[in-house]
């Protein structure tokens, strides 16, 4: 079991990877949303000139923002700068998508999308069907320094659901997915990769197929309750964005919550996030999105949504817990606390959990 860290894109701060190389976490993803953060590319670069061990990457990256040979050639340019350490995590854009006022990316869209951005990482030709015309491509230059495409760059697909999922098995080096995962649910995780895998005749290796999980970790003091004031400053960005993905699925394909902890507060926020007119409602739901809560949210976060969402106990608790989770096939669990607090939370878990795994 490794832990790594997600950070949101701010291309004058990479002091928080450089941080977590230091205090011996494997990786740093970073997060791709345009319309909130930097360009994650660009905050890579930066950190790559400034790191020498840790791993670094897009945490995830948004298939629909950008043509396949894009995101190809931006990765394979950190490739360059990082060779040997750098990898691609992809989905189909759950808040960048939405803050635009579209849903992600279908999954036979991202399908495509990712057979053909695959070919590409390494170097070969690949079909790119874009502005209605399908034509042959590849990088016509990959050996006059612009781009690393020798060193392999893995590519780690995020997944929600069966078929999210399976994508990851038919594509992918790995999967990503989020929240407080049980040993039961990857169970169900792995069952949905190798479906997919299956389907798109392909072979994998559970033993070496990557599995990381976002969310975040806190180390309580003895005694202390996970919604302590303490508890709640290094997880609640997170925590409350479980709330908004969960009003999204609602508002975009009508899937109703079924989590108790979100329901628990359901009614209230609905009504709170509904004051919004609906023509730029959009651009409110994720509002501090994994940075901070605002005023107004801050009543929704509640015990129950933090440990629904979040790693919250004793170091001994913690460590247990992953230990659990590796025998169960996790392999990485990545870390979002919020931002005033981050560099506190970090230390503290590389202090009481990092040692022992």
């Amino acid at each position: 079991m490794e832990l790594g860290v997600c950070v949101a894109a701010k291309i004058d701060d990479v002091d928080h990877i450089v941080l977590a190389e230091e205090l011996g976490y494997a990786s740093a993803w970073v997060a791709d949303s345009h319309l909130i953060w930097s360009d994650p590319y660009a905050t890579l670069a930066v950190a790559a000139t400034r790191t020498d061990r840790i791993r670094l990457g897009t945490g995830v990256a948004v298939a629909g923002i950008r043509p396949e040979p894009v995101t190809a050639a931006s990765i394979a340019t950190i490739n360059r700068l990082a060779p040997g350490r750098t990898f691609l995590g992809i989905g189909s854009g759950n808040t960048a998508m939405r803050i635009m006022g579209h849903p992600p990316l279908r999954i036979a869209e991202l399908d495509r999308y990712l057979a053909t951005l695959r070919p590409l990482l390494r170097g070969e030709e690949a079909e790119l069907t874009w502005r209605d015309r399908t034509t042959r491509i590849r990088h016509v230059m990959p050996d006059a320094g612009f781009v690393d495409l020798d060193h392999e760059i893995p590519v780690h697909v995020s997944g929600f659901g069966p078929r999210s999922l399976g994508l990851a098995g038919a594509h992918g080096d790995g999967v990503v997915i989020s929240g407080n995962v049980t040993p039961t649910a990857m169970a169900r995780i792995w069952s949905a990769v190798e479906a997919g895998a299956d389907a798109a005749g392909r072979t994998i290796d559970l033993r070496t197929f990557g599995a990381a999980c976002l969310t975040t970790m806190v180390v309580l003091e003895p005694g202390e309750a996970p919604d302590s004031a303490r508890s709640r400053s290094l997880c609640d960005a997170f925590a409350i964005a479980t709330l908004h993905y969960a009003y999204d699925q609602w508002r975009n394909f009508g899937k109703a919550p079924t989590q108790p902890a979100v329901l628990e507060v359901w009614d209230d926020y609905v009504a709170e996030i509904e004051q919004i007119p609906e023509e730029i409602r959009h651009q409110h739901v994720h509002r501090g999105h994994n940075c901070w809560v605002v005023p107004e949210e801050e009543r929704f976060v509640t015990r129950g949504l933090i440990e629904a969402s979040c790693m919250v106990g004793t170091a001994d608790e913690l460590v247990d817990r992953l230990h659990e989770l590796d025998e169960a096939g996790l392999d990485e669990v990545l870390l979002l606390p919020p931002l005033a607090t981050r560099d506190e939370a970090l230390r503290s878990v590389a202090e009481s959990v990092l040692p022992r795994l």
